[in-house]
């Protein structure tokens, strides 16, 4: 008499997906997990790709604080894609719909977000990267810096958070100084519309430029956007009394010191422009494709680099090294 089938033998497969775990440091693995399923709050979007942040150089590189292996998908927090699954309560989102998400683990064919933590996409930008969160991040600094027509910004550090600034003040009618230690930086912020470039080779040159260049006044805005002592220290002494420091770098490599006494002297207005409340960030997400459709924000020529999901090692180290003509790596699918 033939044995009946194995409960297990007809329980239909799971779906699974492609997502990267960081295994150690400096070291990451593909692995197959099951597709998540949305809960009734949440999307599913099949993602078309990830963008690579600077902040996220201290997990792959190893510190003591992490742990290992990391959560598949980790930390991928600037994924865009299109909706293929939503959860029973979400209302006004589709499958097909292209949006950008607030997430964590992006570095994956599939991520999971709540339904108000996305943003949609034009179909007209169909096939464009989009990563979220730095451009999202991007306006609300300028959002903060509330930079004004006629007014002297000088933005210290121009990566691609730095190149967005420069082309988000200079479109609002101020004088952007740029400041990089990098000669194809310099030279993608007077193509985002930089005023003055110059070179972070000797501190007191720099100081000494800038104070020229403002009819010894100093800068109304300052922004530092490198998350370096150095950068901090330059930032207050190029702000003019009653100036504002703006402080978008992401400071995570210990503790700072800060020059007190030139801030009470110049009575420095000094404003932390990080988020941390989700719907903030998603307001600057959006706040961003509107600025990208009308031509207020081009990130296109910023994204230098691409890399394959399973190519996320060499994309960290060519962050890590920053070679000449590098600004932004992106994960495709």
């Amino acid at each position: 008499m033939p044995h009946p089938p194995s409960a297990l033998a007809t329980k239909p497969a799971l779906a699974t997906m492609r997502s990267i775990v960081i295994a150690g440091p400096r070291r990451t693995e593909i692995t197959e997990i099951s597709i998540p399923e949305p809960a009734p709050d949440e999307v599913r979007v099949r993602l078309e790709g990830c963008g690579v942040s600077a902040s996220s150089l201290p997990v792959w590189e190893g510190r003591e604080r992490f742990g290992y292996p990391r959560v598949a998908g980790a930390p991928g927090r600037e994924g865009w894609g299109r909706i293929d699954a939503v959860g029973a309560a979400v209302t006004g989102l589709n499958p097909g719909d292209r949006v950008a998400l607030l997430s964590n683990h992006a570095f994956a064919e599939y991520d999971i977000a709540k339904s108000a933590e996305v943003a949609r996409l034009p179909d007209s930008g169909a096939g464009k990267p989009f990563p979220s969160e730095p451009l999202g991040c991007a306006m609300n600094v300028f959002h903060r810096s509330r930079i004004e027509p006629g007014q002297n910004v000088a933005i210290i550090g121009v990566g691609f958070l730095g190149a967005l600034l420069t082309q988000l003040a200079a479109r609002a009618g101020a004088r952007v100084i740029a400041i990089s230690r990098r000669q194809f930086a310099l030279e993608m912020a007077r193509r985002c519309g930089a005023a003055e470039t110059i070179s972070m080779d000797d501190d007191f040159r720099v100081i000494e430029q800038v104070v020229e260049l403002t009819g010894g006044e100093g800068c109304e805005r300052v922004i530092e956007a490198t998350g370096a002592q150095r950068a901090l220290d330059l930032a207050t002494e190029l702000a003019r009394e009653r100036g504002w420091l703006v402080i978008a770098g992401y400071h995570q490599e210990g503790l700072r010191q800060v020059n007190m006494q030139l801030w009470n002297w110049r009575g420095l207005d000094v404003i932390n422009a990080h988020e941390r409340d989700p719907q903030t960030y998603v307001v600057g997400m959006r706040a961003a494709v509107d600025a990208v459709a009308n031509g207020a924000l081009d990130p296109a020529p910023l994204y230098t680099h691409r890399f394959r999901l399973d190519q996320l090692d060499q994309a960290m180290e060519v962050m890590r090294r920053r070679p000449d003509g590098f600004l932004k790596a992106l994960i495709t699918m």
